[in-house]
Parts: C-alpha cells; structure tokens; sequence
C-alpha cells in the first residue's frame, strides 16, 4: 500500500510517520502531486495555524490536487479544519471538501482555550473510520479552533462546546484529536483509515 503523508509545514510530520511505522507502513513524505494522485491513501496533517498550512498547499500548487483528489484523504489537527469551507483562524478560505465553517472555541469560566488534553468520544454515525472504536473513548486534543457538528459529524466532543472530533463525507476524512498521541484509539482509527479507507 501506498501511503502519502502530504508535507505542508506542520509540525507533528514526525510523530504521525512513526505512528503508522508502528502500524507496518512507511509513508512517504512529499508535496509531488503526481505521488499524491498515485497514492493508495493521502493523509494531511497539520500543527500550525489553517492560513499557514492553506500557504504550504498554495505554493506546492496541491490545492486543486486535493480538491479533486478520488483517493481516500484523511486531514488531521488543522488538517481537519481545512477540509472545510473557511476557518475564522486569520479569516482563511480553505479547501471547501466539507460544508461548514471553523470557529474560534469560546473561552468561559472554567473553559481553558487552547483546549489541551484528554477527552470524551461521542459516537453520532456509524462510520468504518470508527469500527471497533467505543462511544466513549478518549483521545487526545491540542487546539484552539474546531469544527461545527453537522451531518458530516461521525464523533464529537466537547469544550464549553460540542464540536466535531471526527468527519467523514464520501472519500474525505478528518480527525480533530491526534491519532498519533491518543493510544490505541488513534492507532485504530489509523488502522481503519488504512484498511476501509474513508466510508
């Protein structure tokens, strides 16, 4: 199989290649379009900020790529968040893969953003992604910004408010939490990815 793990500066490239070494397979690391086409699998993470990670796409010339891309494309962190229409983050225009716009996370009483650390899954759809996956489960998250829960919502979470935890619409996937810091319920959700593709 083939796996590429699309460069576009953030910062958690690393932590996300060993995660699937540990899995037995071996990304490659690229912004080539014709890599990414040929791709079994496309994974998109991102630890910076959306305008940054849309920037790296820009001058790689990958928008349209990944606008049309037909293989399975699973965005992580601010991966994620770009798949959708617009993220309120330096007000940038994303991908548009999914409906919906990314919001700043609302600091209250008690409610620290960035929202750091464990927390709950809550199951919303079926989906492959989640197979063998619990309602429940905890997975680790490190962010400021989030996603709306809509139809296109397989888990969500909360922080002072709900927001998506894991995405899925036709071929296109995303996880807000990191799979590669989140246990075993990361590695499944890589494994899944990995195995069904997004569906």
């Amino acid at each position: 199989m083939r796996v590429a793990l699309i460069d576009a500066g953030g910062a958690n490239l690393g932590s996300v290649r060993y995660a699937l070494d540990r899995l037995g397979v071996e990304p490659e690391l690229t912004t080539d379009a014709d890599v990414i086409r040929a791709a079994d699998r496309v994974i998109l993470p991102g630890v910076s900020t959306a305008a940054q990670v849309m920037g790296g796409l820009r001058a790689s010339a990958l928008v349209d790529v990944l606008r049309t891309l037909e293989k399975p494309l699973l965005g992580v962190c601010v991966g994620m968040q770009i798949l959708f229409e617009h993220s309120e983050e330096d007000d940038t225009p994303c991908l548009g893969l999914l409906p919906g716009r990314v919001a700043k996370l609302p600091a209250t009483p008690g409610i620290r953003v960035p929202h750091m650390g464990w927390n709950t899954l809550a199951s919303r759809r079926e989906s492959l992604l989640t197979r063998d996956i619990a309602d429940g489960r905890h997975a680790y998250f490190v962010h400021s910004y989030a996603a709306p829960v809509t139809a296109d919502c397989v888990a969500s979470s909360e922080h002072g408010v709900p927001f998506a935890a894991i995405v899925q619409r036709g071929n296109v996937g995303g996880a807000q939490f990191h799979p590669e810091r989140s246990a075993d319920v990361g590695a499944r959700l890589l494994e899944n990815f990995l195995k069904y593709g997004v569906q």
